[in-house]
């Protein structure tokens, strides 16, 4: 099996909840060609699906060290910093994602990194900034739902989620929060 095949294979079964074979495969892939970053990268997914954040920055680490200007690999070591209780760690590198790539779920990330350090209200003016500057990401609309929902404003909550609904139809976590 190629580089590219076991790759591919090893997030079917991270998908699949199937971790064992994953790491496995994370394993094979960093022995296979050690100055490639995907074999530490999947292997940092597996740990964090383990809710083992350490482990995982250890290996987000590694994977950063061989391609340090990729987003997506700060947008993960920043959610596991955010899961690790490092705010400012986590700050820092989702803002990297962002200048790097732009990455709608490292704005998310961000977005809860303000909730965490008890910023609810800059949350709020961030979604809100995102929601007009990429009104066709469900995500953001939904999140500014469960914002509103857990400070109690109901009616706001609802019209956020419907919103949601028109865009995702067949959303069931939607349709839950509506109910």
């Amino acid at each position: 099996m190629s580089f590219e095949e076991k790759h591919k294979k090893g997030y079917e079964l991270l998908h699949e909840q199937d971790l064992d074979r994953s790491l496995d495969i994370a394993r094979d892939l960093q022995k296979m060609n050690p100055d490639a970053s995907e074999g530490f990268t999947l292997e940092a997914e597996v740990m964090q699906k383990l809710n083992q954040w350490e482990p995982s920055i250890d290996s987000l680490n590694e994977a950063i060290e061989r391609d340090p200007e990729n987003g997506r690999l700060y947008n993960l070591r920043g959610y596991a910093y955010l899961n690790s209780s490092e705010l400012e760690k986590a700050s820092e590198d989702l803002e990297k994602a962002i200048k790097l790539d732009d990455l709608a779920t490292a704005h998310r990330n961000l977005v809860l990194y303000k909730v965490m350090s008890g910023d609810g209200k800059g949350a709020i003016e961030y979604l809100l900034d995102r929601i007009r500057n990429q009104p066709r990401d469900v995500e953001n609309w939904i999140l500014m739902g469960d914002l509103m929902k857990k400070g109690g404003h109901d009616a706001k909550a609802a019209s956020y989620y419907e919103q949601a609904l028109k865009m995702d139809p067949e959303n069931e976590y939607v349709k839950k929060q509506l109910n």
